[in-house]
């Protein structure tokens, strides 16, 4: 099949500085030379005040050498752990390794908004303030229930192949998986936590990558993981791919175009009165039911039948029943976010559908770019993260830091070849042979990325049995792609993650 990129997905570009605040206590310390294979990294003191409590924490910054049996490096991953002082015993010290999505992003965006201990400053909403950006103590860190590694693989933030080392060593689904679990096995032996409880956490491909490392770091290192956060999840491609021939995406994406239609109040006044949760319930039973039996039925549908589903994809959606008709009851992704307000002269956005943009002019099936992404987040994480490298993290590196795309080309697919990249069963694999491993799944009404709807699809095509069905939470937020640049949902998101940490390793003996 073509290959599917997820550039869309994990955001970002390239190149600012900004003028931020230093965290008190901030001090280098010695680096340990008792470690060789972290020669490379810097480590600093800081700390974080969450929920009124102070948490001091060591920062260690730099590089992570993947080498062969012989010796000789491949490639060296950059990352930045930060570890509690004084955390007590490291069997009930948990440590989360994180990672963004692209392929080809950076860690900045989970490290920088939501999970570490600084966080971008935006609006409520979540828009860029004007320049120059700044950061701030990240009160909703996940700090305070385990200690962070933020891993940029190869190829994304200031991570490279060796001199001499072809990069595409590194860039495909399982390259990246196998690169991936290596620093992860190194990262865990040499600073013994082995016998701590470990988490992995991705968002956008990272979910794809985290879904899959559940059941390699089984396979490759018999290493068990107790719980596996999916933040905006894609495990099944073929659920977010508009292709001729494939009906899913037109009925996975429908609840999230029927949430947007009412942000933007173009639905009837009884929909509008109902807040976002109940409206997309309803809509999810008419996209199940009534809407895929008609997409099954294809040129067989009657004309009854068809009226009906025009009806009600105009009701749901707030486009006319005209214009669903052009579309033959398949409203694709670019369709909508251009319909929409086309009467405005305005679009919606795809990482963020609460954002709108202005094409050059109305006409067309497309926008001309996504609102949500080239003015909204760009500019304040690339400009917050390398501001914060080097007043904080005491960290410089004469390397182009690859916010998204420029260290990654083309990613290799082949393992599916002729087929979508599903991962779901890895990580069935991993829930079957591991039975206390947890999953949390988040989403946003807003995004259009990697719809909600669709990994809860995607999960409850799994085939799990009952007693592994109650593993997996689920929590919706009223946002985009990027959670946490909301604030309400950036609040919430702290609260679900204490109870998330507190569940899982409440049945550690």
């Amino acid at each position: 099949m073509k290959r599917i990129s997820l550039f869309f997905i994990a955001m970002g570009m390239q190149f600012c500085f900004a003028q931020s605040k230093p965290a008190p206590g901030n001090a280098p310390v010695q680096e340990n030379r008792q470690q060789p294979e972290s020669e490379g990294t810097v480590r600093t003191k800081g700390s974080v005040t969450i929920n009124g409590k102070v948490i001091n924490y060591t920062a260690t910054t730099g590089y992570m050498p993947l080498k062969t049996e012989e010796g000789k490096i491949r490639a060296n991953i950059f990352y930045i752990a930060y570890t509690k002082d004084e955390g007590g015993d490291l069997s009930k010290r948990p440590v989360t390794y994180t990672f963004n999505g692209g392929p080809g992003s950076a860690s900045v965006w989970l490290h920088m908004g939501v999970i570490g201990p600084r966080r971008i400053v935006m609006s409520e909403k979540g828009e860029a303030l004007s320049p120059p950006y700044s950061y701030t103590n990240n009160e909703f860190s996940w700090l305070d229930q385990s200690d962070l590694v933020f891993i940029d693989p190869v190829g994304t933030g200031f991570s490279r192949a060796a001199p001499g080392v072809d990069k595409a060593e590194f860039q495909g689904y399982n390259e990246d998986i196998q690169s991936v679990g290596e620093f992860i096995k190194l990262y865990t032996t040499q600073n013994k936590r082995w016998g701590s409880p470990k988490f992995l956490a991705g968002e956008s491909y990272g979910t794809t990558r985290a879904a899959g490392l559940s059941n390699y770091l089984q396979n490759a290192f018999k290493m068990y993981v107790n719980g596996v956060v999916l933040i905006s999840a894609v495990l099944n491609f073929q659920t977010i791919n508009f292709a001729i021939g494939n009906d899913l995406p037109y009925t996975l994406y429908l609840p999230s175009y029927a949430a947007t239609s009412w942000y933007y109040k173009q639905l009837s006044p009884e929909l509008q009165a109902r807040d976002v949760k109940s409206l997309t319930e309803e809509v999810e039973k008419f996209a199940i039911n009534e809407y895929t039996t008609a997409l099954m039925k294809g040129d067989k549908l009657s004309a009854a039948e068809y009226a009906s589903v025009v009806s009600k994809l105009s009701k749901y959606t707030g486009l006319s029943e005209e214009f669903i008709r052009y579309t033959n009851l398949r409203i694709n992704l670019p369709q909508y976010n251009k319909e929409l307000l086309r009467k405005d002269g305005k679009t919606v956005g795809r990482l963020d559908s609460r954002f709108t943009g202005i094409d050059y002019n109305d006409t067309g099936s497309a926008t001309e770019y996504d609102p949500s992404n080239t003015g909204t987040i760009s500019g304040p994480y690339t400009a917050g993260v390398l501001s914060y490298f080097g007043k904080e993290l005491n960290y410089t590196n004469n390397l182009t830091y690859y916010i998204l795309g420029g260290g990654v080309g083309r990613w290799n697919y082949s393992n599916v070849q002729n087929k979508y990249l599903n991962v779901a069963e890895y990580m069935r694999q991993a829930m079957s042979v591991n039975p206390s491993m947890k999953v949390w799944v988040l989403g946003g009404y807003y995004d259009f990325a990697t719809p909600y709807f669709a990994s809860r699809y995607v999960i409850h095509h799994m085939g799990l049995r009952p007693e592994q069905e109650k593993n997996i939470n689920f929590t919706y937020y009223e946002a985009g792609h990027m959670l946490y640049i909301h604030m309400p949902s950036l609040k919430q998101m702290k609260i679900d993650a204490d109870s998330f940490y507190h569940k899982t390793l409440q049945d550690i003996k």
